[in-house]
Formats: structure tokens, sequence, C-alpha cells
């Protein structure tokens, strides 16, 4: 894959949900909601700040992140589904339990 975001945005891939309830129920696709969880794949190189200095992404590849459900762009890259987005749309990274 040949593709960077530029500045501050963050391309993330969807991980999808089990299909399954915790009491077995199967659920349908179509009325799956999509994931609003999902790994980091390509950071950009930061924002300017005021000073124009460049300021860091607190993300990096490969962190499992939390966003909002209508967050980013939803964009194709052979063949596989992908979003960018601001950084600033992203609630969280999720921790690895110890």
């Amino acid at each position: 894959m040949k593709f960077r975001p530029l500045h501050d945005r963050v391309m993330v891939k969807r991980i999808e949900q089990e299909g399954k309830t915790a009491g077995g129920i199967i659920i349908p696709d179509t009325v799956k909601e999509k994931p609003m969880e999902g790994e980091v794949v390509a950071v950009g190189s930061g924002a300017r700040n005021e000073q124009g200095s460049l300021v860091a992404l607190d993300v990096k590849s490969g962190d499992r992140v939390l966003f909002g459900k209508w967050s980013g762009t939803e964009i194709k890259i052979d063949g596989q589904d992908y979003l960018v987005m601001k950084e600033s749309d992203i609630m969280g990274i999720i921790e690895k339990a110890a």
C-alpha cells in the first residue's frame, strides 16, 4: 500500500465486532452497526501550532482506537476499506490488559 496521510490525519482500519451476542443470538449483517473501533494503519507527520513548529501526534501505527460513529472519510485501497480522519476525531486509545 502506498498511502501516507498528511498533517494531523490518521488512516484507520475498522475492526469488525463479533456477530453474536453474549446470549448466543446471531446478529444478521443487515442490522449490525458499523464498528467504532479500529487499528491505526498510518499517521501523518503532525499539525503545526501557531508558532509554526510541528506538533507530533499522540497515536501511532498499531494503536487500537475508538472514534465517533460518523468520523472520517471512507476510502478503498487495494480492495480494503479504510477511514481517514483527523486525530481530533479519535476519542481514545484502547490499552492492552496486563
